[in-house]
């Protein structure tokens, strides 16, 4: 499968793995992520996202390709996720999600800050 035009930035092997088991974990408490495209693409809007995640196999691609401008033009870091299933799972969602968002870090702080960093640079954001 080739990558979706949206996808801006080589991601190496293992972030994805870093960042989703960060999701899980923040995930536990609902009020810490955003689900789906539309409460995603508000709380990068109103700056609230600390991290964005988006899945690839979006189709159409139009849903999200909008996302990683907003996430640009807010310098909130983002990161591509393989699938909207293993991104559903990891928000605690039980059912895909096309993208979702970290707003409240919890404990995770160093973590998550840690990832942004990493992914700032990748992005160059």
């Amino acid at each position: 499968m080739s990558k979706p035009f949206y996808v801006n930035y080589e991601q190496p092997e293992g972030l994805e793995n870093d960042a989703l088991s960060v999701l899980e974990t923040v995930s536990a408490d609902p009020s810490n992520i955003r689900k789906g495209t539309n409460e995603t693409t508000k709380s990068v809007e109103r700056g609230d996202a600390k991290l964005v995640f988006l899945a690839l196999d979006v189709d159409p691609p139009e849903i999200v390709a909008h996302i990683p401008l907003l996430c640009k033009d807010k310098k909130i870091p983002y990161l591509y996720v393989t699938n909207k299933e293993i991104l559903g799972n990891a928000s605690n969602l039980g059912v895909k999600t096309a993208s979702c968002s970290i707003v409240n870090e919890g404990e995770l702080k160093a973590k998550i800050d840690n990832l942004a960093a990493r992914i700032k640079e990748l992005a160059g954001i």
